[in-house]
């Protein structure tokens, strides 16, 4: 990295955290640190909805999930529009109505304290799991590509997201995240355009989706009905509308963000504007990896794009095997860009033969340098079982680091390590309030002044902002990252919004068959995903389903066990 990349990464970094600090200073009472005053504006509300679910993951693995797979994978975001709906009518009111701090104070006012403390702990786990990952996610990807001590980065961005979110609550986090979202979309679309600009002067915008479109990477819809499949239409507007309604309705890093609205009004405004727009960002952000795609068909592009992998095999006994290998992809990507010439020139000749032809040819070579990568990936395997062989998530970052121009480079820094920010202090924020108010306030006896609230959750969000550090430190990559944040929610999230939806609208179940059923249910999903029957995305719905089914089925039971004989006469 030059000089001015790291002027720009640093003072990017240094402004969001003092700006943060120095905007909410002076939290008096609960409700300024928890819900900043209830003083956030739609547009605030809406960024900052935005900002916490799109972490560094998005912005390092999104692209390179387009890379690899093409589009598909935006079709997990078609539920998301019909929840947002959902959310907007049924639950906001509802909060707003009882002004409650977080989510499971509802849950305790509908059915008891052991059910609220139940649905609380799983938030803890899988939101905890997820705090450390997010900050992880980015640590692992620079330390390779950059040569930096991943502890030592694990650390300097969990505790520059511990400062301003310590200090200042969710305010601090809302304001914060504005900024960001603001230097995350710049950097975005400078790259998009950089990428652009640097393809063949004869490819345009036009010939280079239908070059991405010929290698299948602009299949956006699938409509079979296979449920191990990850990505498909149905899964999305299923499993991603549970998945959504459980995570903006009754996770407290979400929950929070718009219960800190002006109105009822300005939430709803707030979640609508996610809705909208949170699709065309997704695609938009799945576009740049299929140009970065587009990008490599013309520029040479290493075997694995992980550096750790490679150094790890050339410096085991399969290194000499790893050349033969490197030096046919070589040979084959001279030969891509021989058809792909060829492919563009057909384009322009408008004969539909010699197209076809040329998109063959091209198909062809694509395949065998996908079986080489695969190839590859199994001798780095065999050379080395710890390192991560699974790419992905270090293609957009290898076009940054060795594409773009100076200043460039620290800002798209900038951006991977503002959207790891942001969406750690969410949920360090969350995570923070859940424990304060949750467990620590709502399980002890002695009521204590507003100050001693606030202090206490600043020492609950300053402890999970080191155990997320210390999770970061110790966790393991596997798959994809975007996919592994995914999976983690799945596994917990459909039960939680089962509870919720059983509060919402079954009036005569009691706590007692809702704890059973919650219990038994995510004993249930672990196992399922854990034997692997389904993709993860139908978790949600199952779990769902599950916990709702369960706990009519008990508390119809119990009621039937209650119900006196008739007697007869």
């Amino acid at each position: 990295m030059e000089k001015l990349d790291w002027i720009i990464l640093s003072g990017t970094l240094l402004f969001i955290v003092v700006y943060g600090v120095w905007k909410t200073r002076g939290n008096k009472n609960v409700n300024d640190y928890v819900l900043g005053g209830n003083k956030s504006k739609w547009w605030t509300i809406g960024l900052s909805v935005m900002a916490t679910q799109a972490s560094a993951i998005t912005f390092l693995s999104t692209p390179g999930q387009a890379f690899h797979d093409g589009m598909g994978f935006v079709q997990f975001y078609f539920g998301l529009p019909i929840a947002m709906i959902i959310i907007c009518i049924v639950f906001i009111p509802l909060y707003h109505k009882l002004k409650v701090y977080t989510a499971y104070e509802f849950l305790e006012r509908r059915f008891d304290l052991k059910t609220r403390t139940l649905a609380a702990v799983l938030f803890l786990i899988q939101r905890g799991l997820a705090a450390g990952i997010t900050i992880f996610a980015p640590s692992i990807i620079l330390s390779a590509v950059l040569g930096w001590d991943l502890k030592t980065l694990n650390i300097i961005i969990g505790s520059l997201v511990i400062i301003y979110t310590v200090s200042g609550g969710t305010n601090a986090v809302s304001v914060t995240q504005k900024q960001q979202m603001f230097v995350i979309m710049t950097g975005m679309f400078i790259a998009f355009f950089f990428i652009l600009g640097y393809l063949p002067a004869d490819i345009t915008f036009t010939k280079a989706l239908k070059i991405a479109g010929a290698s299948d990477k602009l299949n956006i819809l699938d409509f079979s009905f296979n449920p191990r499949s990850r990505y498909t239409f149905w899964s999305g507007i299923t499993g991603g509308m549970f998945l959504a309604l459980a995570y903006f309705g009754t996770d407290q890093s979400q929950v929070q963000r718009y219960l800190s609205g002006k109105s009822v009004r300005d939430s709803q405004l707030g979640l609508i504007f996610n809705g909208i727009f949170k699709i065309p960002m997704q695609f938009f952000i799945l576009l740049v990896g299929v140009m970065v795609f587009v990008f490599y068909q013309y520029n040479p592009s290493p075997l694995n794009f992980n550096p750790a992998a490679t150094n790890a095999i050339m410096e085991s006994s399969y290194a000499e095997d790893y050349k033969l290998l490197e030096e046919s992809h070589k040979n084959l990507e001279i030969e891509k860009k021989i058809a792909q010439d060829e492919y563009s020139s057909a384009l322009d000749l408008k004969d539909q033969d010699v197209t076809s032809e040329a998109k063959n040819e091209m198909l062809l070579i694509i395949e065998k340098e996908k079986n080489n990568r695969e190839a590859a990936k199994a001798m780095i395997k065999k050379a080395d079982d710890v390192v991560e062989t699974n790419d992905k998530d270090y293609v957009f970052i290898h076009f940054i680091l060795n594409y773009l121009p100076k200043g460039l480079v620290g800002l798209l820094l900038a951006v991977i390590l503002s959207a790891a920010m942001s969406s750690t202090a969410s949920e360090l924020n969350a995570l923070g309030t859940i424990s304060a108010l949750d467990l620590y306030k709502r399980n002890k006896k002695d009521e204590y002044s507003p100050e001693h609230y606030v202090k206490v959750s600043k020492l609950f969000t300053l402890l999970w902002g080191i155990v997320a550090i210390l999770i970061a430190c110790v966790a393991n990559l596997f798959d994809n990252l975007i996919q592994l944040v995914n999976i983690i929610g799945s596994i917990f999230y459909g039960n939680i919004l089962g509870m919720f939806l059983l509060a919402f609208f079954f009036r005569f179940v009691k706590g007692n068959a809702v704890f059973i059923a919650a219990i038994i249910t995510q004993v249930v999903v672990v196992l399922v995903w854990y034997l692997d029957w389904m993709g993860y995305l139908w978790l949600n719905a199952i779990g769902c389903a599950l916990v709702i089914l369960l706990a009519l089925v008990l508390e119809s039971f119990d009621r039937l066990h209650k119900t006196p004989p008739i007697k007869t006469v």
